[in-house]
């Protein structure tokens, strides 16, 4: 099968939706289909054979975050002469409702066409404003995907219609098959943070104030914290004792970041919202790692309401302090959550996640109109078998 994959945002700026795009196209070609992957690019950035750049990505304020994407009369070209030069059996479209060139694809492809949604946010007056001029665009989209229920919910109140749940993948072998790195541990015990330091609804600042009462219950801790950004502006206003506490690693690869989460005691989530699904969640699962996490709607599902995760009311750093300590002090709890995690993540597994995926790419191509669950179900047990 040719598949054309279109990702809205920068390839070279890290992101839960690129990595979605990439790790999806190495099993995608490796199963022994053909891929071409459009992206916003600069001609002269060093990329993977299969991603066709776009042009230089904009900044633009979204949901929480700044999204870099590829927008206008160039931009459009570009996205015509890929899709006529590919002529793909299934074109694959993430965050159609943005303005880049998922949008631009849409308006310009025919034939079967998948859109994968990914964002939750169930107050945009963004999309609500921008839904009867997409309208044209989405009524050519043969299957709707969400990658969580809060995807789908966002999707279903701002565009109306419905999609097929199929949650973001991991490669959880990968991850479980990372060495750790002793020389990050610290001697009474290990913390893992990921995400960006100067994104407010990453939650930082919460977790460096609830290490105030950590590091003062575990002398000799550490908090390995990874991530994009300033890290002497992200402790400006913390105690040297925290400080102290504190390693930064920058922005790690992916063979890093699954030594980082193999490494740590408990990994903390301390998001604040804006969360469609927390694949660094799955990840730390993966890697064994207990996860204890804000409960945000996302994540509570991630951890099936808290069985294979601990949860503590977002925001709120004493109750951050309190679980974290006493997860530290509990060994056999986290082992049980280790090992309970470690089972429930195997359904997040790429080769689950790419099989339903194609099984909605089959349908589509089979003519079956508007595509639901009950049209998947038969595809995606037939690739099981």
């Amino acid at each position: 099968m040719k598949v054309g994959i279109v990702c809205p945002y920068s390839w070279d700026v890290p992101g839960g939706v690129q990595f979605h795009v990439r790790d999806l196209t190495e099993v995608l070609m490796a199963r022994g289909h053909e891929v071409s992957v459009l992206a916003p690019a600069d001609d002269d950035t060093p990329l993977p054979p299969y991603v066709v750049p776009a042009g230089r990505a904009v900044p633009v304020p979204y949901n929480g975050s700044v999204a870099r994407v590829n927008f206008g009369p160039l931009s459009a070209a570009r996205v015509r002469r890929w899709l006529r030069e590919g002529e793909f059996d299934v074109l694959h479209i993430h965050e159609p409702a943005t303005p880049s060139l998922s949008i631009l694809a849409c308006w310009a492809a025919t034939g079967a066409i998948v859109a994968t949604f990914h964002t939750a946010n169930l107050r945009s007056r963004a999309m609500l404003a921008a839904a009867p001029f997409l309208e044209s665009a989405l009524e050519k989209i043969g299957a709707r995907v969400a990658v969580s229920e809060d995807a789908r919910r966002t999707l279903v109140e701002h565009m109306g219609g419905d999609a097929v749940l199929i949650p973001n993948g991991v490669f959880v072998d990968r991850f479980a098959a990372a060495d750790p790195e002793p020389v990050w541990r610290g001697t009474n015990g290990t913390v893992g943070f990921i995400g960006r330091l100067d994104e407010e609804r990453k939650g930082l600042p919460t977790l460096l104030a609830a290490m105030e009462a950590v590091v003062a219950a575990r002398p000799g801790i550490r908090l390995l914290v990874a991530g994009r950004g300033d890290a002497e502006e992200a402790v400006d206003d913390v105690s040297p004792a925290v400080r102290d506490a504190v390693t930064f690693l920058g922005v790690v690869s992916e063979a890093d970041k699954a030594r980082l989460l193999r490494t740590v005691d408990v990994y903390v989530a301390p998001n604040l919202g804006g969360e469609s699904f927390g694949i660094i969640l799955v990840e730390a699962m993966s890697a064994g790692a207990p996860v204890l996490a804000s409960d945000l709607d996302a994540f509570g599902r991630v951890l099936d309401g808290g069985r294979v995760g601990v949860l503590f009311p977002a925001g709120d750093p004493d109750a951050l302090a309190t679980s974290l300590l006493d997860l530290l002090d509990d060994e056999a709890r986290r082992r049980k959550l280790c090992a309970d995690g470690r089972e429930w993540v195997r359904r997040f597994d790429w080769s689950v996640v790419a099989g339903d995926l194609i099984a909605v790419y089959e349908t589509v191509r089979a003519g079956a109109g508007a595509v639901g669950e009950a049209d998947v179900r038969p595809w995606r047990d037939r690739l099981r078998r």
